[in-house]
């Protein structure tokens, strides 16, 4: 026997393994192991899952907006120019670009639905959003107005209920209008559809519009002013940080908008739900503790013998503990090894050989978007390796006060 190591080391790797020669561990330990590994195996590919989910979702949404929006309490924006000049110079910044932004409604024929128009310089707007990597047919440049009938752009669930396609001419109505004879009269304006994009989020495809700066001034009749000015940062995770800082820098009226404030809601649901997944999951690891439980009260009533031959060579109960809780804690480390190694690989095949496909016209996702994050794997094998060690306690501790008379009285 070693010399470095306790002689409970030992003893908990020699109860792990089968009472019969040379056939490996028992299958009690084999059932734990696998309880475990099934356990952290599933929490792994469903966090892995939640955290593709969230990323393709906020990859989506950063594509058709801005990382911070700068806008005015008191209304339209009138010095915009020198606004966007200002904070271009900040080291945060990469780009600036000023919209127009406002409720109309866009009718073909006898259909008509409410929608979002903005309006945007197209050479910024490239450098500011990625918008143009969605544009299915057609592109920006097109927005330049033909035989006097400005471009605009739609989505496709936006063409499909309105039943157009590139180059045909839509209305475009808005609620507020001139006062005639008869009350408020609504302002309507024919728009060519320039180019149809598809984010492959129903929220931006079906409610959202673009069109040039110009026309859209001209339509909310906002002369040279615009609603904000969108901008792109370096590091969408300092949004925040930037926000208060140019907020700082522009003084009242002027106020910042960040992504994060933007879709807080949707983005504080999904975290909410990961956590929720992660605390229904860990029930899996619970049951398969059950099993380390169940293995260790049967390994202290077969080995209640050799348990008073150790305590009558002089183990303390201290050391009597020890030997089971060693026990459980390996079960629980190869169950936990073994689960990350699955999880992982199942991860890695879901991810790049689309085993799960998904129907592109419902989920606009061919397959399941799988993002393996470190910390995932840090918090659950944590939390496997945890619950397997108090999961040790009670059988350890019924172990270490059994009497070393009564197993030995008849031998």
């Amino acid at each position: 026997m070693q010399k470095n190591l306790p002689y409970q080391f030992f003893i908990a790797l020699r109860y792990l393994k089968s009472k019969k020669k040379h056939k490996g561990i028992s299958l009690n330990t084999a059932i734990s192991v696998g309880g475990v590994a099934v356990g952290v195996m599933a929490l792994l590919v469903v966090l892995s899952v939640m955290s593709g989910f969230h990323e393709d979702l906020q990859r989506k949404i950063l594509g058709v907006n801005a990382h911070v929006v700068v806008l005015n309490y008191k209304g339209p924006v009138t010095d915009y120019r020198e606004i966007t000049e200002k904070v271009m110079g900040e080291k945060d910044v990469i780009s600036a670009s000023p919209f127009v932004l406002g409720q109309v409604m866009v009718s073909s024929g006898k259909r008509a639905h409410g929608v979002f128009l903005r309006g945007i310089d197209p050479s910024l707007e490239i450098e500011t959003t990625e918008i143009a990597k969605y544009i299915k047919d057609g592109n920006l440049d097109d927005l330049k107005p033909r035989n006097g009938i400005p471009g605009i752009v739609i989505g496709k669930e936006l063409a499909n209920n309105l039943g157009v396609f590139r180059n045909d001419t839509i209305n475009v109505i808005s609620p507020v209008g001139e006062i005639g004879p008869l009350g408020m009269l609504p302002k309507v304006k024919q728009f060519r559809v320039a180019a149809i994009f598809e984010v492959g989020m129903f929220e931006y495809d079906s409610n959202l519009v673009m069109t040039e700066l110009s026309p859209a001034q001209d339509f909310f009749g906002m002369g040279d002013s615009v609603t904000g000015i969108e901008l792109k940062i370096t590091d969408i995770y300092k949004a925040k940080d930037v926000r208060e800082h140019v907020q700082k820098i522009l003084g009242f009226p002027y106020y910042g908008r960040d992504w994060m404030q933007m879709n807080k809601n949707l983005f504080s649901a999904l975290k909410l739900e990961k956590f929720a997944m992660f605390v229904i999951l860990v029930l899996i690891v619970l049951v398969a503790s059950f099993n380390i439980v169940g293995t260790l009260i049967m390994n202290v009533i077969e080995k209640s013998r050799e348990i008073a031959i150790l305590k009558a060579m002089g183990a303390t109960n201290k050391g009597i503990m020890t030997v089971f809780m060693l026990q459980g804690l390996f079960i629980g480390l190869a169950g936990t090894v073994i689960g990350i190694t699955g999880g992982y690989l199942l991860g890695y095949m879901l991810n790049n050989y689309q085993i799960i496909k998904l129907p592109a016209d419902v989920y606009y996702l061919s397959h399941l978007p799988v993002k393996m994050k470190f910390i995932d794997f840090i918090s659950v094998s944590v939390s496997a390796i945890t619950i397997s060690f108090i999961a040790t306690i009670y059988p350890a501790w019924q172990a270490a006060k059994l009497n070393p008379v009564e197993p030995l009285r008849y031998e």
